[in-house]
């Protein structure tokens, strides 16, 4: 075509050449081969590089000194490339002649052909004595279909080494789009939806995607509700308050909630509600009492911990289900580890270990995250027993992670929030204000899609807060 513009879109940025590549490429990715063939006559355009083209040829051929031609005339090719797919074809190569009975030629490759890669003895040894010893198992000789089908995995390991443009990574236009879609979700402030990403119109969320309105109010609940947590299946609602009972309730097909147990045990109010991961079993912690575990299907107490002088003032389960932590209001107790019928595991203790006000173990696993009265942040791996402590300079009054465990946020009694890494990398929180909180206890949290949002309460009883982080 005369005249035709090298260069698409309107800032000049993609080669039409390499943009035609992609697009016969998918067309083959996608079964559309006649499609694709059309489009490379009428193009002029090649899915397959003239050398790959070559190589792939050679190979299905078993012309093996030509192929070794092309790989070392292929330009921009690295060393380590290079010398990493012709020791593919070397192994190959050696195979097929000791197949056919050529030991001379056979050892003559790994005499003379891989040592020019300058691979490890140990690389080439291994090679030798895989290969001798299927021969020595006298499994017979490999018939053609078995040589054809081990050149065509041998053209398929080729093309994943060697770079473009001479070959295409896999599924490169799907790749493109949906770098693109995930970059226009992440630029999305508002983002809150599961639903698939339309293709026919840039992305963007309008503020509607954010729940505004109040659609039911609870009022079993005799006096102050103090924490409420939602399972992680979304099947069930829990409620804990001041009147010293919590409830279970169920979400209905119309997204209503009825109310499905009242657990009613303790002797204090019940600040806290935690669900295990399988959502079979919850949590309830008594203020400055004890920690009971229900059976949420029954709504039976089936163990009550800390009687025995474990005040629990937090709690968190571990992914298992099966492993619960609690952290102690009383200094020098600490924080334990019990298993569902109340068997100590483990504990961390000491005389100096201040009250444990929140604590939360990340949802794979790997750390236990606790606050303590002080202002201290103690970061926990299980796995290494390393430690990261932080120092904050306000009271710290909740912990709150993300799903994903690599972010938390903490309450401090300054009027603020601090979003923290869990690695430990960044030198500094993000910190979210706006919020008023001088008396109770505001338990801020993360929520919408993949934690994207961090929601929190405030004691001027008329605002409640939707601070966005950064993705």
């Amino acid at each position: 075509m005369e005249n035709s513009p090298t260069t698409l879109g309107s800032k000049g940025l993609i080669n039409k050449h390499e943009f035609l590549r992609v697009i016969i490429q998918c067309l083959y990715s996608l079964g559309y081969k006649k499609s694709a063939s059309c489009l490379e006559i009428e193009s002029g355009v090649r899915y397959k590089s003239i050398e790959f083209d070559l190589l792939e040829s050679q190979i299905l051929s078993g012309d093996w000194d030509d192929c070794i031609d092309t790989l070392n005339k292929i330009k921009d090719v690295k060393d380590d490339t290079r010398s990493s797919v012709l020791f593919l074809v070397f192994k190959q190569c050696f195979l097929e002649f000791l197949n056919r009975g050529d030991d001379s030629l056979a050892l003559s490759v790994l005499q003379k052909r891989v040592p020019t890669l300058h691979m490890s003895n140990e690389t080439v040894h291994k090679l030798a004595y895989n290969i001798l010893a299927l021969k020595e198992m006298e499994l017979g000789k490999l018939d053609e279909d078995v040589i054809s089908e081990l050149r065509k995995r041998l053209v398929m390991e080729l093309g994943k080494q060697l770079p473009p443009p001479i070959v295409l990574p896999e599924r490169r236009l799907e790749h493109l789009v949906e770098t693109s879609v995930t970059a226009q979700i992440d630029s999305c402030i508002y983002h809150n939806s599961q639903d698939a990403v339309l293709l026919y119109e840039d992305h963007c969320c309008g503020r509607d995607q954010i729940p505004t309105e109040t659609v039911q109010i609870l009022t079993e609940h005799s006096n102050e509700v103090w924490f409420i947590q939602f399972s992680n299946n979304g099947e069930y609602l829990a409620s804990s308050s001041s009147d010293c009972t919590a409830i279970i309730w169920k979400v209905m097909d119309n997204d209503k909630l009825t109310m499905k147990h009242v657990l009613r045990s303790h002797q204090n109010p019940v600040s806290f509600v935690a669900w295990s991961p399988d959502d079979t079993k919850l949590l309830t912690c008594g203020n400055l009492e004890v920690l009971k575990l229900w059976d949420v299907e029954t709504g039976t107490c089936k163990h009550t911990f800390g009687d025995h002088g474990f005040t629990v003032s937090s709690c968190a389960w571990f992914p298992d289900s099966k492993r619960i932590v609690c952290g102690s209001s009383d200094p020098g107790k600490g924080i334990c580890m019990w298993d569902c019928d109340g068997n100590e595991m483990k504990a961390w203790r000491g005389m100096r270990m201040p009250k444990v006000l929140d604590l939360a173990v990340t949802s794979d696993g790997e750390n236990l995250i606790s606050i303590f009265s002080d202002k201290e942040i103690r970061i926990l791996n299980l796995r290494t027993n390393a430690e990261q402590v932080i120092f904050e300079e306000h009271s710290i009054t909740s912990l709150s992670v993300s799903i994903d465990s690599k972010f938390f946020i903490v309450n401090l009694n300054g009027q603020e929030i601090h979003l923290r890494d869990v690695a430990g990398k960044w030198a500094k929180p993000l910190k979210y204000t706006g919020h008023k909180q001088n008396k109770y206890v505001i338990r801020s949290c993360f929520g919408g899609i993949n934690s994207m949002f961090i929601a929190s309460g405030s004691e001027n009883t008329q605002v409640k807060s939707l601070l966005f982080m950064f993705s």
